[in-house]
Order: C-alpha cells, then sequence, then structure tokens
C-alpha cells in the first residue's frame, strides 16, 4: 500500500529580480536602457540614416537620466540607461542617437537607452 500524492505548493516570490547595475555594477540585462546587445549595435550599425546628431542638455550620473536635443528638428529627448552613459556625459557633449535602434553614440562607446 501506498501513501497518498502530497502536492507541495510552488513558494510565491517575495523579491522582484532586479538587475545588478542598481547595485553598481555591470548589466546582467539587455531590457531597454540596460546592457548594449551586440545584435542591437550591429543593427544600429547597419542602418546610419537612423542615427540622429543631438548635443547633451542633461545628465545625471546618480539617476542614469540623460537629455538631449537633436540638431534636425530641435526636439528634446529624455532618455535613461543604467549602464553609466550619464556619468560620462557632460552639458554641450555632442552625441548620436539611433532612432530605431535606441542606441546612444558617445564617441566610440554605445549604449543602450530607454526613451523616457
Amino acid at each position: 500500500m501506498s501513501s497518498p500524492h502530497r502536492h507541495i505548493p510552488p513558494l510565491e516570490v517575495r523579491e522582484r529580480a532586479a538587475c545588478m547595475c542598481d547595485h553598481g555594477d555591470f548589466c546582467t540585462s539587455y531590457a531597454p536602457g540596460h546592457a548594449l546587445h551586440l545584435i542591437q549595435a550591429r543593427l544600429a550599425s547597419a542602418t546610419p540614416s537612423d542615427w540622429a546628431d543631438a548635443i547633451v542638455e542633461a545628465a545625471d550620473a546618480r539617476s542614469g537620466f540623460v537629455i538631449v536635443r537633436t540638431l534636425g528638428d530641435g526636439s528634446a529627448v529624455a532618455l535613461w540607461n543604467g549602464a553609466g552613459a550619464a556619468g560620462r556625459l557632460t552639458v554641450g557633449t555632442p552625441v548620436a542617437l539611433h532612432e530605431r535602434y535606441h542606441v546612444l553614440a558617445v564617441g566610440s562607446e554605445r549604449f543602450n537607452v530607454l526613451r523616457g
């Protein structure tokens, strides 16, 4: 005779998963605003007509927010990046923003950005 099977319910997850950049380490996520994926970088470099030149208006390294003003139509674009883009920027820095693939180019560096 066998004993009846007891169903053990799964434990409820009480913590929200967080990227390591929330703790001051390297990004472990490829979600918008986190680490730049190789495919995202290649797609951005393969579509040069989608880049827009811009100038940094504000950068807050603590929050990760950057505001750039595009040179084409003069619109202000709010961006967020958890991988440290805001810490590398100062007001007046020329950058390029890839509109379709959400990549911010700062010199030779590329960052995955979340449009805000």
